[in-house]
């Protein structure tokens, strides 16, 4: 027979069972996406010393912007950022494992993790993705020249700018973040990210006369100020988009039926919620409101 929780509605121990599930399938997710972004780091990091040490010779104009402004690219900043916020995002999942949640650490980790993931990550992985993508199609030249399969295989490459979009889905689908952590905050880090990449790449320009993307080389001056006020709108309206979207997969916590209203007002009369719903690490009784994105 299936056991009753005393005090609990059917209903409520049913919701229950998602929330189970939805984080066990979080900290697979996590887990193995820690171990794919660390392994692509890895990589990099053994390619860029390939290059640096002039171990693979490709004589092209082109590999020279790879090989010294690597650092500068800001798919690479974003990846950093994803990686980051995984490993937070798992080590909290950690913490809740072993009933630590409520402590200090826990709250100050998940606020930080949260605030990552809203301010930078969405707004930068959504732009990365659409325009790299789009560009690619007209012209790959223009952001990815053929030169580069000739260091870097086809995989690492749908790593950085196509599995980045799917890891931000799937965090998505199974983590509600219905709400800003810190909206100043997220915003602030999302414009700063904006201001301190065109610095990066205007600077290169005019110190040394060449274009971080080939892009920006067949456009007048005009066009590249058009182009550079669409970078910037883009990320603002991904990172709005972002909270009515995940309330589209994580509803607001509302009784279904005036049956389920009736019920639940009976308890809050009759029960002390508190004394109901103990401090513990599991996820049965607890509300999405305490495994969103929380405030400090």
């Amino acid at each position: 027979m299936t056991e009753t929780k005393i005090g609990v509605p059917i209903f409520e121990q049913e919701k229950s069972v998602s929330l189970y599930c939805r984080f066990y399938l979080r900290v697979v997710f996590h887990i193995v996406s820690v171990i794919i972004f660390w392994f692509v780091i890895g990589y990099a990091v053994y390619i860029f010393h390939q290059l640096i040490t002039e171990a693979v010779e490709v004589e092209d104009p082109q590999v020279w912007t790879l090989k010294w402004l690597t650092p500068c690219y800001v798919t690479n900043w974003n990846f950093l950022c994803q990686t980051c916020f995984l490993t937070m995002s798992l080590a909290y999942d950690l913490l809740e494992w072993i009933d630590r949640h409520e402590s200090y650490v826990a709250k100050l980790l998940k606020y930080y993790r949260d605030l990552l993931f809203s301010g930078i990550v969405v707004p930068l992985t959504l732009f990365i993705s659409s325009m790299f993508w789009i560009l690619y199609w007209i012209d790959r030249e223009l952001v990815f020249p053929r030169v580069y399969d000739q260091i870097l295989p086809w995989w690492f490459n749908h790593c950085v700018h196509t599995n980045i979009l799917i890891v931000i889905g799937l965090e998505t689908l199974l983590q509600a973040r219905r709400y800003p952590a810190n909206r100043k905050v997220e915003l602030w880090l999302n414009g700063f990210i904006g201001i301190a990449y065109a610095i990066v790449y205007y600077s290169i320009f005019f110190i040394k006369n060449r274009w971080l993307y080939g892009v920006f080389g067949i456009m007048t001056w005009w066009q590249v100020c058009l182009f550079q006020i669409l970078i910037w709108a883009s990320t603002f309206i991904f990172y709005f988009i972002q909270f009515p979207i995940n309330r589209l997969f994580h509803k607001e916590e509302v009784p279904k039926s005036p049956e389920q209203k009736t019920v639940i007002q009976n308890m809050e009369e009759k029960t002390d919620a508190k004394s109901m719903v103990p401090d513990s690490w599991s996820l049965k009784f607890r509300p999405k409101t305490l495994i969103e994105n929380s405030f400090l």
